[in-house]
This record gives C-alpha cells, structure tokens and sequence, in this order.
C-alpha cells in the first residue's frame, strides 16, 4: 500500500501549521509531510517544523521543506524535489493565499487566482492523488444576500473587497476540476481563536470590535455602531481545522464543497454586547449611524487609532447567511461540530488582553 504524503501550501502560516498537526494525529502520525515555503520563510519554517517534530514525536525526516512560490509556474525553485513529490505526494491542502480585506487588486489577483491557477496545474500531474483539499472562503459570495448554500458557486453582481473578488476567481478555477480530480472545497466563515484557549496568530476579523472598545474603554458611554442586524458568522479556528481535516479524508467528501461556518450566527448587535460585557463588563448606550462610522474610518489616523480597517464595516450591515447542511450531514459521527460563540468568548477575551499590546498580533492598519 502506498504510504502517504501531506503536501501543504501557506507554511509556516498558522492555520496550515494547526492543520498538519491535526492531520498526523488522525492518520497516527503516519506519512511524510511536505511543505512549500516562500525562500525569505524559510527560517521561520525551521523553527516551526522543529516545533511540531518535539510536539508529536515524529522524525524531522518526515518533514519536509521545500522552496517555492505559488506565483511560480511550477511551483518549485528546486526541479530536482518535483520527482520525490510526484511519487510521494497523495494529499495536496491549498492554504496560501492574501487574506486581507484591504488588499490592492493587483495583489491579491498574482496571489490568489493566478497562484491558485498554478498550484491546479501542478496538481493535475500528480499520479498518486487521493484529494485536493482547497481553502476557499464562504465570503465568495460577494454582496449576494439571503441564504446561501454550498452547492451554488454564483458570479455577486458585487463584491466587499478584492480579497472576495479574487478568492471567488480562484475557485471558479478549482471547480472547474472537479470532473478530473478529486476535489474538497472548503469555505470557512470569519476565523476566530481557538475555542478552549483563545489563541490566535493576529488581531483582524472579530478582533476589530475588541480593538474599538479597547481603544474607547475610557469614555463614561460607548454607543453601538450600527443597528447591528445583520448576521456575523465567526468560526473558531479548531472547528475548521478538525473539520478540514476529517472532511479531506472521507470518501464521500470527494468533489463537495462545504460551509464551515456557524449554523446559529449572532447578529453584529449581539455580538458587540458579548464582547464588550467580557472585556470592559458595559453595556452599549446610544448608537453611532454606520456611515458616520464609515467616514471616521476614512480618516487613516482615527483608524489606526481605533485599530480597525475600514472594510471590516461592511460585514455589518450585509444581510447574508450561510446554509451549511452538506457539512453538518458529512460530519455526522466525528464528534466535530461548530461550538456556540458564548462558548468561546471567555478565553478568546483572556487571550486578547495577554496579547493586546504586542504589536506582531495586529495588522498593519493603511
């Protein structure tokens, strides 16, 4: 029987480092893990695959680290690693990609849709492949509002942001695979931290709201901005992990794409009442109008100050939810399902004040 081989995109980034972990403990820490590292990540790369070798008693020598870019035809700055990865490679988890909301188009169009092209290209030539496992987002959607399920792939009239817009292109392009290769698309909602420890790699998504009431904690009154009736669908990062990693390997998961968000998501109203109770223990009073938050935020130092990109404001007033039957039905029996946000909220709100003050947990607010 073939053994297997893990090949991940997006190391040493911090949802695919938590993945590979999850990965080895499902399959009894059997196969050999091979990762495509940017050359100046390298370093970081060593440390943290020394991290995980102590972690889970493995041999280093099943781990390990090739230089590449996922912008390059090909992938590899080495042809001579492509003959050991054709033979090996089983598995390929397409992490990589621009993340940010605020991201230029340019950009994110070489990383996301033009990477994406080339990590597909790659993948058709592997003659051992069990499953293409590619993480998308559920925000594909763009400014489709209603109930939105997992088996449309619909072109929004509009999207929030380059970063939907480019992801979206992306995918177009992996589901035009899916007739030839065995496919898993993963769409997770907005990453949060972990669920039972709060940790997380940096302070975006939810962490904007923490930020703006950190940054107000010292007013008498802290309005709510907006009416806050949309729906914010936040996922912690173990909830997808553990999925992604149970779905990548089940039969039946082949050439689906899943939902991995909250099947009961707070309103941004509700949300903003849990987090500022469990950080400043207040309760909101009054409410700023959303576009006069928006026109606070288009001035770069109150954003700066307030540690919140202007893009995130969108997310308030979208009126989209996420149907997301086909993974609640597919993990049935795996004892993995999305916990309730209230759940989480303690350690996610403990982790932050830890962290609150160094600066490599927030982002580069432009």
């Amino acid at each position: 029987m073939l053994k297997r081989g893990y090949f991940f995109t997006g190391f040493p980034g911090f949802i695919c480092n938590q993945l590979i972990r999850e990965v080895l403990k499902k399959n009894n820490l059997q196969g050999n893990v091979f990762v495509l590292v940017l050359p100046g990540m390298v370093e970081k790369a060593i440390s943290e695959r020394h991290a995980i070798v102590l972690e889970l008693g493995i041999s280093e020598s099943s781990f390990t680290i090739i230089e590449g870019d996922i912008t390059k035809k090909g992938l590899l700055n080495n042809p001579e690693d492509q003959s050991i990865l054709m033979e090996e490679v089983t598995h390929v988890f397409h992490l990589a990609a621009i993340y940010d909301l605020a991201v230029p188009r340019d950009i994110a169009y070489k990383v996301n849709v033009n990477g994406t092209d080339n990590v597909n290209q790659w993948v058709k030539g592997l003659p051992n492949l069990e499953r293409y496992v590619y993480f998308s987002t559920a925000y594909v959607v763009g400014k489709r509002e209603g109930t939105l399920y997992e088996t449309e792939l619909i072109r929004p009239d509009n999207f929030k942001n380059y970063y939907e817009e480019t992801k979206y292109e992306a995918e177009v392009l992996v589901e035009a695979l899916k007739p030839s290769v065995p496919i898993t698309i993963i769409r997770p909602g907005v990453t949060k931290g972990h669920s039972h420890t709060g940790e997380t790699i940096k302070f975006d998504g939810p962490y904007f709201i923490m930020n703006f009431l950190e940054r107000l904690k010292f007013l008498p009154i802290i309005p709510r901005l907006g009416k806050g009736e949309a729906f914010v669908n936040l996922v912690p990062i173990d909830y997808i992990i553990q999925a992604t990693s149970y779905l990548g390997f089940l039969d039946k998961a082949s050439c689906k794409t899943y939902h991995l968000t909250d099947p009961h998501p707070y309103r941004a109203s509700e949300l903003y009442e849990i987090m500022m109770k469990e950080l400043l223990n207040k309760q909101p009073r009054g409410m700023i109008p959303l576009t006069l938050g928006k026109w606070f935020l288009s001035i770069k130092p109150m954003r700066r100050f307030l540690g919140v990109e202007k893009e995130a404001l969108d997310y308030f007033t979208w009126m989209g939810q996420f149907d997301c039957t086909q993974a609640i039905n597919d993990l049935q029996g795996s004892g993995i399902s999305c916990p309730d946000f209230k759940e989480g909220i303690k350690p996610m709100t403990n982790f932050y004040l830890k962290q609150k003050d160094n600066p490599s947990y927030h982002i580069n607010i432009l």
